[in-house]
């Protein structure tokens, strides 16, 4: 159906894809992939119109192909589900549909509502979906958006679909429902293209892989004939364990050199009067269902929002947070969502390295910030940090989702922090970026910080913690050992005290 000969895409000096071939059947799934940054989604861009090949061809059912834009692409059977949805949350899902409808159907200007819900309804009702077509997009739960996107994507004729890293968003529950629904569509003839870096997804999904590392195609791979050992290995280049978790370290021992971090009776929102300690060196995890008060607790620590009542101290001295006292009393944060609260995408690396730094005087002239000081650092850290982009000067918009998390961490680990919040701080990351990540704590945690971790990863939990807290429902239900037995930790996340 789709074939991609010696593709290569350039940006300026740097070769995001380098002759690159790929080819998809009618009826298949093919994954593609690699670590971040290995030029999986710059692949897709090409393959979608959204970006041109700087050299190389396209083949559409054997016939040459090149693409204006992204509707030249879907007027010639191409369809692209994104990774970070692209609805107008304001909007319902039927103005949604609108919004993209053909421009043969008369385009937005005509709104031609009858036709498009009409077909949209049609496709929704063959895949066995039931969908609140008058709802505002941005109130439904992140699943159900997917759908919309997926609807999207089918409209008109539609014969080739690709999924950009479609589970990062998604819960475990949802998961397995858009794994039936590419099934679905495989069996209806559609070539179906699969991004991720997950290798129980590809595994239990795909019919080939195509594995990308540094723009480079470095494996084509029949999913029956490998294991996650072999696609780990021609994915980062090393051989690595089948789970995406390294292995534990040896924790220290509790409450080494008095508590880092209390915290007593803190409520807000949902969280309801909890306390605990963080001792030097100490790693505590919070597990639990996301939505259990995760938020709000991530918000205080942070100092995003300040708590309804309770107490934040940090060796012996009061916290009232907010973004300036946090960095003040040295707490690292790692935000949820590096996208929305951890960068400024269309700055630079070294000016999102200089925020939290700004004030500080080696970085100063009277009132002025030191350019050639802070270029330096940021060049240390890039270094230190492995962050792999074109210099300082390069934007954070221009980073994969691995180097855009690795100026977060950067920027909250640079200064040895007393105390270090991370907030699922592997979410959409691969298996070699996850290493990273852990590694990174890792240190911090020798250097002698405290660290809370919060995550929705269960196995990132027990791989890191020295002790694990549990929330339900806003409140802490236990703090437990990492070697609690896993249905003792299932009882406790579902609201049943040990």
């Amino acid at each position: 159906m789709l074939e991609a000969r010696e593709l290569t895409r350039r940006f300026g000096s740097f070769t995001a894809l380098d002759t690159v071939n790929f080819d998809l059947r009618a009826g298949e799934i093919h994954a593609v992939l690699g670590e971040n940054g290995a030029g999986k989604s710059t692949l897709m861009n090409v393959l979608s119109g959204l970006l041109r090949p700087s050299a190389g061809e396209l083949l559409l059912e054997g016939q040459p192909v090149r693409f204006a834009s992204p509707a030249d692409a879907t007027a010639q059977g191409i369809g692209m589900v994104h990774q970070h949805f692209l609805l107008v949350p304001p909007l319902s899902v039927a103005e949604n549909l609108l919004l993209s409808a053909d421009k043969a159907k008369g385009g937005p200007l005509s709104w031609p509502m009858k036709s498009v819900l009409a077909e949209a309804q049609a496709l929704a009702k063959s895949l066995g979906w039931r969908l609140p077509w008058d709802a505002l997009a941005g109130s439904l739960p992140v699943g159900t958006q997917q759908r919309i996107e997926i609807l999207k994507a089918l409209r008109g004729q539609t014969k080739i679909l690709i999924f950009d890293e479609p589970t990062a968003v998604l819960t475990p529950t949802e998961t397995p429902e858009l794994f039936a629904t590419l099934r679905q569509l495989a069996a209806q003839g559609k070539g179906i293209v699969f991004i991720s870096h997950k290798l129980d997804e590809v595994l239990a999904l795909s019919e080939r892989v195509t594995v990308l590392r540094r723009g480079k195609v470095v494996a084509r791979l029949v999913t029956t004939e490998c294991d996650a050992g072999m696609l780990a290995e021609a994915m980062v280049g090393s051989d690595l364990s089948p789970t995406p978790f390294p292995a534990k370290n040896e924790r220290p021992g509790e409450g080494a050199g008095g508590e880092v971090l209390t915290i007593q009776n803190l409520t807000l929102g949902k969280l309801e009067n909890i306390s605990f300690t963080v001792a030097p060196g100490e790693i505590l995890g919070f597990a639990g269902v996301d939505g259990n008060g995760q938020t709000e607790l991530a918000d205080c620590l942070s100092g995003m929002h300040r708590p309804e009542s309770g107490e934040i101290r940090v060796g012996e001295t009061p916290l009232k947070p907010t973004p300036k006292a946090v960095r003040e009393a040295q707490i690292g944060v790692i935000p949820a969502d590096r996208q929305k609260r951890g960068l400024a995408l269309s700055m630079t690396i070294t000016e999102n390295l200089t925020l939290g730094v700004q004030d500080s005087p080696a970085f100063r002239k009277s009132v002025f910030l030191d350019a050639k000081a802070l270029h330096t650092r940021t060049e240390q850290l890039i270094e230190r940090f492995d962050i792999r982009a074109e210099g300082p000067t390069a934007k954070a918009s221009s980073l994969s989702g691995g180097n855009q998390q690795k100026v977060v961490i950067a920027r909250a680990l640079a200064g040895e922090p007393k105390v270090v919040i991370a907030v699922n701080p592997t979410r959409g990351l691969d298996v070699g970026a996850i290493s990273y990540v852990h590694t990174a704590l890792r240190e911090a945690q020798a250097a002698g910080a405290a660290i809370v971790l919060i995550s929705t990863e269960l196995d990132e939990v027990l791989t890191l913690s020295n002790r694990v807290a549990v929330l339900f429902e806003g409140k802490l239900m236990s703090i437990v050992a990492p070697e609690t037995p896993r249905e003792e930790l299932g009882r406790l996340m579902g609201g049943t005290a040990s």
